[in-house]
């Protein structure tokens, strides 16, 4: 069984790797070639963000492609999950490292927008790699907060050390889109995967146990984390996995009905309905017509 460094506090933390506590619940460091963790993996209690210049191979395992930036990339790290870099390191070579616990945002804005940055529910293969800009803005960030963090502590340090947080957070946010667009071709694909899987689920019958399929279940068959996959769709379709689900359902009712001939009856049962009633209001009121009358007039 793997050995696993359980870091509970930001101040094991910055003994761990050998910085002073500034502020109990934030922390900013600076990673060099001397952060050395012997175990086989490292788990904080708090959230965790991870800059990492790249050199030495060290992003080969955070999912780089050929069409992605290679200047820096990006790992975010919700309280209580376990990193490692690779088999031969834990924490990158170098690089920076910023930690805040939750405490920190009680009464602040992130503590109610946290939520909305899913990045920190993506796997380590789907970290975000950033432009020679992009790194200067975060490392711009880093930099500022650090300096807020050397500023003796005082009532307004919380809602300052909060912001310049969810100030970084957003930029990244910008920058993982920008990272759907650059990697555009590779996303259609993905995307065609998922209509291929849908198209199959409704095909099969399932359906007709109520039985939809969940983000996990897709992305698990893409070899995604939910959250990605979700926020993929989302960008490439404008539409979550239920609105695209429901897409796919109509598009299916169409093809029975003009093609294949299928009664309203046979189509209701087979795309989980509990009653051709309801199938039909459902069609009708996102086509205009009940089932017969759209066949009627595709015929």
């Amino acid at each position: 069984m793997k050995e696993i460094l359980d870091i509970k506090t930001v101040h094991q933390c910055n003994c761990c790797l050998g910085c002073q506590t500034l502020h109990p619940l934030a922390s900013v460091i600076r990673l060099d070639d001397h952060t050395d963790v012997k175990q086989h993996g490292i788990r904080f209690d708090f959230y965790t963000v991870l800059l990492i210049e790249n050199s030495n191979g060290d992003c080969c395992c955070c999912g780089r492609k050929s069409y992605d930036f290679s200047y820096a990339t990006m790992v975010f790290l919700p309280p209580e999950q376990t990193f490692d870099m690779t088999r031969r390191r834990v924490l990158p070579q170098r690089g920076w490292l910023l930690a805040f616990h939750p405490d920190l945002l009680y009464g602040t804005s992130l503590k109610e927008s946290i939520g909305h940055y899913t990045f920190f529910h993506y796997r380590k293969e789907e970290a975000l790699h950033l432009s020679a800009r992009e790194k200067d803005k975060i490392t711009e960030c880093l930099q500022e907060m650090d300096s807020e963090l050397h500023h003796p502590i005082d009532r307004h340090s919380q809602i300052l050390i909060s912001r310049y947080i969810e100030l970084l957070l957003d930029y990244c946010t910008r920058f993982y889109e920008r990272q759907f667009i650059t990697r555009e071709n590779k996303n259609k694909l993905l995307i065609r995967q998922a209509d291929n899987l849908l198209e199959k689920y409704i095909s099969s019958g399932t359906l007709r146990n109520g039985t939809f399929p969940t983000a996990q279940y897709c992305a698990e068959q893409l070899k995604l984390s939910p959250h990605y996959f979700e926020d993929l769709l989302k960008f490439e379709t404008g539409k979550t996995l239920t609105e695209y689900f429901h897409f796919k359902r109509l598009e299916a009712a169409k093809q029975m009905l003009a093609e294949q001939g299928d009664t309203p009856a046979a189509i209701s049962s087979l795309l989980g309905f509990s009653s051709v009633q309801q199938f039909c209001l459902w069609f009708k009121r996102i086509t205009g017509s009940y089932p017969n009358e759209y066949r009627s007039l595709q015929n």
